[in-house]
């Protein structure tokens, strides 16, 4: 341990809180203002090690290029590598619109070539948000811990009621088929997930199934924003609150 290292004062602590909150809150805002420029969207999610001549990469280029040619969408993913190079690959070719929220990372970022728009984002969590954010879809290809991180994510927010219920694509059946096992065998029969949980999500290698899906979907606008509960929240608290994110969540509705 550093001896030389000095504890922080309550008055540094509290202005590098406030920095913070207030750098998180421009980095929500600027995602949100992205994300409204695209109102009818389909997002990606799959592995970032995934090559060209992998059998998925193709799958998601092929199908990114039918969203945008068949469904007039545009399509979203973390605009990095892999199944990410491959969506937007195949929507930019296809004359579409391609975009990217990308990520600041501390020795790399690959951010592919194929983006029309693209956000940048130093934290994840913010980054996810944006992502899961009012997409008429969510596709997700076979991937890592971040793969699963993301669909387990918005099927919980799904799930609880917290985001309106959206198509979600399980593309690779000979993948996902071994989780949903997990789910049958181990969540169910404890009693840790409902049997109609397991209607949240579709498992599928059809891409007529998966256009018909996505043409089915209603079109979202964002998530409701619920003005009676601000006011509840403000009257339990101080009224003279104008913290920088004090006014971030009516940036939600539009």
């Amino acid at each position: 341990m550093d001896n030389n290292i000095k504890p922080l004062t309550l008055l540094e602590i509290s202005e590098a809180a406030r920095r913070r909150v207030t750098f998180i809150s421009k980095e929500f805002e600027n995602g949100f203002e992205f994300i409204k420029n695209y109102p009818r969207s389909v997002t990606f999610f799959g592995s970032a090690r995934i090559k060209e001549d992998d059998l998925y990469y193709k799958k998601a280029e092929g199908l990114a290029s039918r969203i945008v040619k068949e469904l007039h969408y545009s399509v979203t993913t973390g605009g990095g590598p892999g199944i990410m190079e491959a969506a937007n690959r195949g929507a930019f070719e296809a004359g579409g619109n391609s975009l990217g929220l990308t990520i600041d990372l501390p020795h790399e970022q690959l951010t592919n070539q194929y983006l029309t728009d693209k956000e940048d984002f130093h934290y994840f969590f913010s980054r996810k948000v944006c992502l899961a954010f009012s997409a008429e879809a969510y596709i997700f290809f076979p991937g890592g811990f971040g793969t699963l991180d993301e669909f387990l994510e918005i099927l919980t927010l799904v799930q609880t009621n917290k985001i309106p219920k959206a198509p979600i694509i399980l593309i690779g059946t000979s993948f996902w088929n071994h989780l949903e096992l997990f789910f049958r065998e181990v969540l169910l029969q404890n009693m840790s997930i409902e049997e109609n949980d397991l209607s949240l999500y579709t498992i599928t290698d059809n891409e007529d199934e998966i256009l018909e899906i996505i043409k089915r979907a209603p079109i979202r606008m964002g998530l409701k924003y619920d003005e009676n509960l601000e006011k509840v929240k403000t009257s339990d608290s101080s009224q003279n609150d104008h913290g920088p994110l004090s006014g971030l969540f009516k940036k939600i509705s539009w």
